[in-house]
């Protein structure tokens, strides 16, 4: 596959033209892509940033140091130095090319100041702890450049460019390869989440029974509780998640559960206090009406963490706005399929008999209070 390797040329811009131009054509030369200072004509923070943008985009780094220290950032340093010492903290393979005989330079290429020229000779000093090339003249620097690249490419493999079409050609039977790996591991997954969890055939399950603990109230219609007390339920775990399973189909909160559970068994309990020898024996006025239902909190505990090692359903961490601290349940697709099974209708049949669960009166209720 054919690449194209990206070269950053940094360097004072108005003293170097000529030998700018050589490096530029070595590296074209090269089949290279030169980037350089020729596309950010302004110094400041926000061609800063773009700069170093390039850089990070360019395979490779050089500098070119000639009789001038540049143009100086506020922070005191040359914008050509700050590239240089960016190009390093990110570790791109990086060359300098020192002019041989800084002294050797015309007045009008060097610097006129004797800060500028303690920073030029500082910064030279600093390239010279690094690769460093000498260069006398632009063609010889161009020659130079263009054997330093090779070399840098050699020791260095970078990623480089390549074309669109090429790219696309490469990559297409890797592409096709990891979508059939997916599918295969999808598929691997979807079986997996389809099956009961291992151990969990030692779990109460199916027509298993649990009891349910429900505090009830009567009133007289008003506010005034005339019986009270705490009734069980016994319900297999069919049932159970029977009833609260359609809930979960996108998610339900505990509390929607409970309710669930609640509404459910609701009648029979009703019916159940009813029929009890001790409730008749009351001399009510009027029957008393059923007023509060409340399923006991460990209970619904309990249901929530048999259903979840079952397999059937699993914590949905979606929230309904930022400040809702609610825990929402969701099925999965073992809970999906083991409801479809229980709950759906077939063709031909009516709707599925509902377990009639026997209910028994755990602790005696109370008549009268407020």
């Amino acid at each position: 596959m054919d690449k194209r390797y990206q070269v950053f040329v940094s360097s004072t811009y108005d003293d170097l033209r000529d030998e700018r131009n050589e490096v530029m054509h070595a590296l074209l030369e090269l089949d290279c892509i030169p980037s350089g200072m020729e596309l950010f004509p302004a110094a400041d923070e926000d061609q800063w940033t773009l700069i170093k943008k390039v850089i990070d985009d360019c395979d490779y780094y050089v500098v070119i140091i000639g009789g001038r220290y540049g143009s100086v950032h506020s922070s005191g340093k040359s914008y050509t130095q700050m590239e240089y010492d960016y190009a390093l903290s990110r570790q791109k393979p990086t060359v300098a090319f020192l002019h041989e005989n800084p002294g050797a330079i015309l007045a009008d290429k060097t610097e006129q100041t004797d800060d500028g020229k303690q920073k030029l000779e500082a910064f030279r000093k600093l390239a010279k702890s690094k690769v460093v090339k000498y260069w006398s003249s632009p063609a010889d620097l161009g020659s130079k450049v263009s054997r330093s690249v090779v070399r840098l490419i050699k020791d260095h493999p970078a990623i480089g460019w390549v074309r669109a079409n090429e790219a696309a050609e490469v990559a297409a039977p890797e592409i096709v390869r990891l979508r059939q790996r997916i599918d295969e591991l999808q598929t691997l997954l979807e079986k997996g989440a389809q099956q009961p969890p291992e151990g969990s055939e030692t779990l109460a399950q199916g027509d298993d029974k649990y009891e349910l603990d429900f505090d009830l109230d009567f009133t007289d219609g008003g506010h005034t509780i005339m019986w009270e007390g705490t009734y069980w339920v016994s319900a297999s775990w069919n049932t159970i998640f029977g009833v609260v399973a359609p809930y979960m189909i996108d998610k339900a909160s505990e509390i929607e559960i409970q309710h669930a559970l609640e509404r459910a068994f609701r009648d029979k309990l009703d019916e159940s206090v009813k029929n009890d020898e001790q409730f008749k024996a009351e001399k009510w006025d009027n029957v008393p009406e059923l007023n509060r239902v409340s399923l006991k909190t460990e209970d619904l505990k309990t249901i929530i963490v048999q259903l979840r090692a079952l397999g059937l359903i699993t914590r949905d961490e979606r929230k309904v706005n930022p400040r809702d601290y609610a825990t929402y349940w969701t099925l999965t697709p073992l809970g999906d399929q083991t409801m479809t099974q229980l709950r759906a209708i077939r063709k031909g049949e009516g709707a599925p008999p509902k377990e009639q669960p026997a209910t028994e009166t755990k602790s005696e209720g109370t008549s009268g209070g407020e």
